[in-house]
């Protein structure tokens, strides 16, 4: 056990997963109603109730309970099960693209989850394969920021701290991370443009432009297509790209029944995340390598990327 990690002031298999402070109320309010939503991975007030009776939460250093009243101001603490993270633990081949004291960049190869309800996934990996932070909120499971579907490979973001997962998730929800992705998509296609059909009643906006294309007697052309997504909805670039009448190469879920490439999976890469740090306030620019398939289509990824 590393010694750095907080530990709760009752129970030495519980460890702080997330601080916070609460913000000021119009007047005193139970604590089971004030903090709902305050804290990333609770989301409901019969979660939050859960939490509270597992005595997971510290309030002003000493245990929560549901009879609690806050008029805000005061210290929050979530605090996780060790013994339970420990066991969900896995070791996978992680290629580490960055790594400071507060966050990290991963890459994440396709055909595996980033998290879920099975065992095989990238986050169950995290532990072993990042350096714990010495931080003192120090989260004992490094958190992964977004997502990146099962098939899409590319460059992940993780916090590995409580106040760096709370800051990075703002910078997602303001839009002040630039996401970057390559795509092949099939058929005719115009030199760029921006798409703004809207996702689940959401908006929804992507940019992209076409970087080079080849003729394909199978497909037309196959069009080697550069992304840059200024939401984030689900499924958002393969959506968009379907809509226009060019889904992606491989996509079995929005390509045209009649042009599914099999065997090779699907040809959407994550290539690179910046932004600049808000910790360090230095700025980050972390790209991921082009997975090999895209590179037998479209060499010139190659030279790009060495001139």
């Amino acid at each position: 056990m590393d010694k750095r990690q907080k530990m709760h002031p009752k129970n030495p298999h519980l460890q702080l997963l997330q601080s916070l402070t609460i913000p000021r109320q119009f007047s005193e309010s139970r604590l089971q109603e004030a903090a709902v939503g305050l804290f990333k991975n609770i989301s409901t007030k019969s979660s939050l109730k859960k939490a509270l009776k597992k005595n997971l939460i510290c309030l002003n250093g000493k245990v929560a309970t549901t009879a609690d009243f806050v008029i805000g101001g005061e210290k929050l603490e979530l605090y996780q099960d060790m013994t339970v993270a420990t066991q969900a633990q896995i070791e996978l081949p992680i290629e580490v693209l960055f790594e400071d004291d507060h966050l990290a960049f991963v890459y994440k190869p396709s055909g595996i989850a980033v998290s879920g309800n099975k065992k095989w996934t990238l986050e169950n990996a995290l532990h072993k394969a990042l350096v714990c932070s010495s931080q003192f909120d120090a989260l004992f499971r490094p958190e992964p920021i977004h997502r990146l579907d099962h098939p899409t490979s590319g460059v992940l973001l993780i916090g590995k701290t409580s106040t760096a997962v709370i800051a990075l998730n703002q910078l997602f929800e303001t839009r002040k991370i630039e996401k970057t992705y390559l795509a092949v998509a099939i058929g005719e296609i115009s030199p760029s443009g921006s798409l703004e059909n809207k996702i689940d009643g959401k908006n929804a906006k992507t940019s992209f432009v076409l970087t080079d294309r080849i003729v394909s007697p199978r497909f037309g052309f196959l069009n080697l297509v550069t992304l840059q997504p200024e939401t984030g909805r689900k499924h958002q670039i393969r959506k968009h790209l379907s809509e226009m009448g060019n889904p992606i190469l491989g996509d079995r879920l929005y390509g045209k029944e009649t042009k599914i490439l099999k065997g090779k999976g699907l040809y959407l890469h994550a290539s690179n995340l910046a932004f600049v740090h808000p910790i360090t306030k230095e700025n980050l620019r972390i790209s991921a390598a082009v997975p090999k398939k895209f590179l037998k289509l479209f060499p010139v990824i190659a030279t790009n990327n060495t001139s």
